[in-house]
């Protein structure tokens, strides 16, 4: 939202100020006086109210308050004029009496059409990224919040304790985007984040390569000789299990939720035993010691993340694009072949393949008349593929593979990240 639109609401409740009857003088200052404090909404993880936040809660508020002065005589006029703002449906039209230059109001006849709130008033386009909310899993330091502030610069990032908490955080309206890690060029794919693609109907709209540069942190005075145990995410520990092998180190190793909350974890309960992995960042955030730079067993380590909002992009075809899908069959990995050969037939490369068990269905029974009854899993596929949902070739494809699959569904089609990376050391 434009600064300006607050401050024509603040003046249109100006004007039914000055307009009501002084009998509802002390209400009304006291309805305008709890939006901006008491009544305004307040989210979880420390974010405080927003400006829209605050305009839904006058809203609510001064329809309350305009409901009562109403008389028999405009009830008629009053009730068409409905306002809905983030998501509340008012009776009250808050541009009812605009002001004109000489903060005078206007007669009725003058009265501008109101124009509908759309998506774009709502939710901020990406070339806006000061003003963007991005959720991220972790604390202040984690890769994530690397990867959402390359993805979206000078944005507000929001962190999350889980990844379900920054998928609900877009759907709820508290963040405009979601940036969360999906695979690893060493730990793997992060199966968490693809079983949510497909319980959430958010859209993925671009995706994020950040190199992985992983630390060994302590406390300040402490050698890595005095150590017995070292915590972290559970991919960061599996991408440098060599490493720490190799340093000697006679350390048991934990995994908790993610790399900076490790250090975080370290420093707040000042555990002097006990080393972090986690980046440079976070080390400066919480008061650390770099005792080991860049234990990641191989250097090209690399995390790729997808962006995800509450609505899809426009493809295009004048960029490198991607395109993500989900689809399951009711009989099996059998279709399998005949998907796969839909895109090789029109030359379109497959950049990923993954498999997860159906949840609604992971057991199917087959009849086997040798040995009786066999059970097999149940599988839904993710598949990635570089295509614009703009090119002919894909909506053919994707045409051919929906006469084979029982579900499917394009969980977006977004820009790839072109941008060169380098296994040297950097935020």
């Amino acid at each position: 939202m434009q600064t300006i639109s607050h401050c024509r609401n603040l003046n249109n409740s100006s004007s039914l100020i000055r307009s009501s009857t002084p009998r509802f003088h002390k209400l009304i200052r006291l309805a305008v006086r709890c939006a901006y404090h008491s009544d305004s909404v307040q989210f979880p993880n420390g974010v405080g109210s927003s400006r829209a936040d605050w305009q839904s809660s006058c809203a609510i508020l001064s329809s309350k308050v305009f409901s009562q002065h109403q008389d028999s005589d405009d009830k008629s006029e009053s009730s068409s004029a409905a306002s809905a703002v983030n998501g509340y449906k008012t009776s009250l039209d808050l541009n009812l009496v605009p002001l004109d230059k000489s903060n005078k109001p206007q007669p009725p006849s003058k009265l501008p059409l109101q124009k509908p709130l759309t998506i774009t008033d709502l939710s901020p386009s990406p070339m806006h990224g000061s003003e963007l909310r991005v959720a991220y899993q972790g604390v202040p330091g984690a890769y994530s919040e690397a990867a959402a502030g390359k993805a979206y610069p000078n944005c507000e990032a929001i962190p999350c304790d889980q990844f379900e908490v920054a998928f609900q955080a877009v759907e709820l309206w508290i963040a405009d985007r979601a940036v969360l890690p999906v695979e690893n060029s060493l730990g793997g794919s992060i199966h968490r984040n693809y079983d949510l693609l497909l319980r959430h109907r958010l859209h993925i709209v671009g995706e994020v390569q950040l190199p992985v540069h992983h630390c060994l942190l302590a406390l300040p005075g402490v050698r890595k000789e005095y150590l017995t145990r070292v915590i972290s995410h559970a991919q960061a520990l599996s991408q440098c299990e060599n490493t720490i092998t190799k340093l000697g180190l006679n350390v048991t190793r934990e995994a908790v939720d993610d790399t900076a909350g490790a250090a975080e974890y370290v420093a707040a309960n000042n555990l002097r035993d006990t080393a972090a992995i986690a980046s440079a960042r976070a080390a400066e955030l919480y008061g650390l010691n770099i005792l080991v730079d860049g234990i990641q067993d191989d250097s090209s380590n690399v995390t790729r993340f997808v962006t995800l909002a509450r609505e899809p992009i426009i493809p295009r075809t004048d960029r490198p694009f991607k395109t993500s899908i989900v689809f399951a069959h009711e009989k099996g990995t059998s279709v399998l072949f005949k998907v796969l050969s839909a895109f090789a037939f029109r030359n379109i490369s497959l950049t990923k393949i993954e498999s997860r068990p159906h949840r609604n269905r992971p057991i199917r029974l087959v009849d086997d008349a040798n040995v009786g009854t066999a059970k097999h899993f149940e599988y839904i596929f993710y598949v990635d593929f570089e295509a614009s949902m703009a090119d002919v070739r894909a909506q053919n494809a994707l045409a051919e593979v929906q006469e084979f699959t029982s579900f499917l569904r394009v969980l977006g089609s977004y820009p790839m990240d072109m941008t060169p990376w380098c296994p040297s050391r950097g935020d």
